[in-house]
């Protein structure tokens, strides 16, 4: 376990450090899916959202499904175009953004490592389907699009040097939300082999991202002060 421990965040952040933590240029389009992955990806999302489906019909969660990634991948794309005009508009510098996204990254993952060591509440009141506005929130926000991974969407598109490349973080964000809505389909047959699962890597990532968080924060502060 340590071994594969040290290998997953040595892995990890060679990747970030390599990319989100160096704004002088674009990183490549495995860096980019890797680290959007990990912030906007299904492991994240499969807990959630059998709490959120619970005692909704196939057909009910495989439309609450498809809502809520549309409604998300809708509210990325336009946070990657508003955000990067955002930042110029009011000179906002890239460091400054990350730093942002590491402040909330950090006390996230540091709420979620804690609360694992709550008593978990047993529910005894009945459960009742849920409306298709759980679709939107809390579904597609704030479970999917996360505030720090809408940070590092528009800190990639702030380091695109062109169209072409802002349109490839466009596609890579498609391509996980399509991952995203798959898993989301077959999660009712998956469920109950994953929930073995995901608590153990939950509780890697989630130091993981606590690190992650602070390695953020320094970084952006470096070249903060770099820049002056």
């Amino acid at each position: 376990m340590i071994t594969h421990y040290s290998l997953l965040t040595t892995f990890y952040f060679d990747y970030l450090s390599y990319s989100v933590y160096n704004f002088s240029h674009m990183p490549t389009a495995s860096q980019i899916f890797f680290i959007l992955f990990l912030m906007l990806g299904p492991f994240k999302i499969l807990g959630p959202f059998a709490k959120i489906t619970r005692g909704a019909t196939p057909g009910m969660t495989n439309n609450i499904a498809i809502r809520a990634i549309l409604l998300a991948s809708i509210i990325l794309l336009v946070a990657a175009v508003m955000g990067d005009q955002m930042l110029g508009n009011f000179g906002i510098p890239v460091p400054i953004l990350a730093l942002a996204g590491g402040v909330i990254l950090f006390m996230v993952a540091l709420m979620n490592v804690l609360q694992q060591f709550e008593t978990p509440r047993i529910s005894t009141e009945p459960v009742e389907p849920p409306a298709m506005k759980v679709a939107m929130n809390p579904l597609a926000f704030p479970t999917i699009v996360t505030p720090y991974g809408v940070a590092a969407v528009i800190v990639f598109m702030a380091l695109a040097p062109d169209m072409n490349s802002k349109i490839l973080v466009g596609e890579i964000i498609l391509i996980i939300m399509v991952i995203n809505l798959v898993f989301m389909l077959v999660n009712r047959y998956i469920f109950k082999v994953m929930a073995m699962i995901l608590p153990i890597l939950g509780a890697i990532l989630g130091v993981v991202q606590v690190a992650l968080g602070l390695k953020i924060i320094y970084n952006s502060i470096d070249a903060l002060l770099k820049m002056n």
